[in-house]
């Protein structure tokens, strides 16, 4: 392990990737955006959870998929949640029920933003285990939003993860 100590906050770098230490915030004071406020409607239950008599599959859509990741947290500012941060929104979820294909991105804080990763991974491992399994997911950085993206989305689209 070496350390680097920059000007700002300290990181820890393991095999050529940064960490930030417990602590530190690369963003510090991120753009919060105003979201609709949900919280007297019930939640519903996806359609696709819904049994039919026929058996025939319910059609996932995109609002769905969006309400399972808004309300995730940001690990650099755990207050806020993905969609107040503008990190996921409705515009950049696909769902293609014909090929069975879903695919979330989103657009980090900060093209430098060392979590991007990290957000990555989560938003794949609440899909996953949320969506139907006949689902493949699919999440990759908004195309020109992060220095590292080609790095980032390789990590997201490997299946060992």
């Amino acid at each position: 392990f070496r350390s680097h100590f920059g000007s700002s906050h300290s990181s820890l770098r393991v095999s050529g990737t940064f960490f930030l230490l417990m602590g530190d915030k690369e963003n510090p004071n991120p753009t919060v955006f105003a979201v609709r406020d949900d919280t007297s409607q019930k939640r519903r239950v996806p359609v696709w959870m819904l049994a039919q008599a026929d058996n025939e599959m319910e059609q996932l859509d995109s609002d769905e998929v969006f309400e399972m990741v808004r309300s995730l947290k940001d690990p650099e500012h755990p207050e806020l949640t993905l969609e107040q941060l503008k990190v996921v929104n409705k515009e950049h979820v696909v769902v293609d029920s014909t090929n069975e294909q879903i695919t979330v991105q989103f657009t980090p804080t900060i093209p430098t933003c060392s979590v991007a990763t990290l957000i990555g991974l989560t938003l794949k491992a609440k899909l996953c285990r949320s969506m139907p399994r006949r689902f493949a997911v699919e999440v990759e950085v908004y195309p020109g939003k992060h220095e590292q993206e080609a790095a980032i989305n390789k990590q997201l689209a490997d299946k060992e993860r």
